[in-house]
Parts: C-alpha cells; structure tokens; sequence
C-alpha cells in the first residue's frame, strides 16, 4: 500500500460509533416502567423558526412514577411543544394546565409494548441508515484517492476494510435493538 494515499478509518469509525450512541441514547428516552425526563429528550419541538430539543423550551421533570410534567417558559409555545409530542409517537396524549403540560404514562398493556418496539425499530432504523451514509462517505473516499492515483489493491482492501466496519456497526445496531424490544415485551 503506498504512504501517501490513505482512507481515515479512525473518522469513519468514530462516526459510526456516534451513530450507535445516538441510539442507545434514544433507546434510553424508552422506558419500560416508570417515567423519566430522558422519554422527551428525542422531542423537538418548532421554536422561532427552527427545531429546538424540548428541554430548551421548558423544565422538565418527573413529580410521580407515571408523570412528566413540562413547565413551559414561552405561553406562546404552548401548542407547539403539545404539538411536537403527539407527533413524537411517544403514545402519550399531553394535558395542558396553564403553562405546565403533564405528560401521564399510561400501565404498559401488550398493545402498548407492541407500540414502543416499531418505535425502537424505527429509532434503529435511523441509526441504521445514518452508519450506511459513513460507509457511503467512506465508499467516495476510497473513489477519489483510486483517481489519485491508489493502486486497485489498495482500492479493494480499502473498500473491503470500510464494508467490514460497516457490517459490524449495523450488527451491533441489530443486537442493541433485539435486546431493547425484549426489555419493553418483557412483563
């Protein structure tokens, strides 16, 4: 392999791990039993023109086991932050109480768990797309150092190394999904 034409493994790596973090992280905001603020962390809500994470329009926190309250600071944002949870797919239908909106957990019921898991399947599905679209960047990297003039060796160990990677990640995707929807289908 020649020293002067090389692919940035350690970037392309780094940022799919960061794709597998994003998801552990929403797979956190997920929650099986009781409340937690981290369930409306996802969220974000339509704010002065451009989308603002729900805890920067608002306090939240968590009063009693079922319950998540938001106590928005703008009045005016009231209807957008409802808005933006409705559409979250959370299931949870916000009651607004002058500038607080509770947030009541419903008892997990085996529709509700099924609910959670296609939102887990989605939220794996983003991390999915987001660590091909590293391979993709990966992919245009070996390209452009092969019109530099890399050698066709060096462009099929490099494609090999950037598709091996990504099989891992995505597995590690898959597990990380499988071992989610047991925890929520558990009763």
């Amino acid at each position: 392999m020649s020293d002067d034409i090389e692919i940035d493994v350690d970037d392309l790596e780094r940022r799919m791990d960061g794709a597998l973090g994003a998801l552990k992280h929403e797979f956190a905001s997920l929650r099986t039993g009781r409340a937690s603020a981290s369930m409306v962390e996802p969220i974000m809500v339509d704010a002065y023109g451009s989308l603002t994470p729900i805890n920067q329009v608002g306090t939240v926190n968590v009063p009693e086991p079922r319950m998540v309250t938001i106590n928005v600071w703008d009045k005016g944002l009231i209807n957008k932050v409802e808005k933006a949870i409705r559409e979250s797919g959370l299931g949870i239908n916000p009651q607004t109480n002058g500038p607080i909106i509770m947030l009541p957990i419903p008892e997990l019921n085996e529709e509700r768990r099924k609910e959670l898991t296609r939102v887990a399947a989605q939220y794996a599905e983003h991390a999915r797309v987001a660590v091909r679209n590293v391979r993709r960047d990966g992919m245009d990297q070996v390209k452009k150092a092969k019109s530099n003039g890399m050698s066709e060796d060096d462009q099929k160990f490099w494609e090999t190394s950037v598709q091996e990677m990504t099989d891992k990640h995505i597995a590690l995707v898959d597990k990380a999904l499988e071992a989610k929807q047991a925890e929520i289908m558990q009763v």
